[in-house]
């Protein structure tokens, strides 16, 4: 008796394992879709065309390190590598792999003072060690 009592505590737990489970999926998904930016038209026309660009074409560091990281992060989540691997490991170091023969996809958005931005994709910019 006293062995069936414990199952049944066992069982509660887990169910109540499940609602916490499902309460961090929806805070997942919420945080994903604040993640995404959708433009409105309004904001497209802030867009400064690839021709009228003002920015430098050198990738800054802090850039650099963005797309480290984000790279890195989705490599360590199982995303498509889009380089050819020796015997590289660790994600950062694949993602230094792909950022230096620019295969990264990610485009880089710039905000200007006046409110518009550039977006630069990863592959049009010049990366210094």
């Amino acid at each position: 008796m006293a062995d069936d009592e414990g199952f049944d505590d066992f069982q509660e737990e887990e169910e109540e394992f499940n609602e916490e489970d499902q309460e961090v999926l929806d805070d997942l998904a919420e945080y994903e879709a604040e993640a995404v930016e959708i433009l409105a038209q309004d904001q497209v026309s802030h867009m400064i065309t690839r021709e009228k660009r003002i920015t430098t074409p050198y990738m800054t560091k802090y850039e650099r390190a963005r797309v480290l990281g984000t790279r890195a992060l989705q490599i360590s989540m199982c995303a498509p590598i889009m380089v050819e691997l020796e015997h590289e490991t660790d994600p950062l170091e694949i993602a230094k792999k792909e950022l230096k023969e620019k295969k990264i996809p990610f485009i880089i958005q710039r905000q200007l003072p006046d409110g518009s931005c550039e977006l630069w994709p990863v592959q049009e910019l010049i990366i210094t060690d």
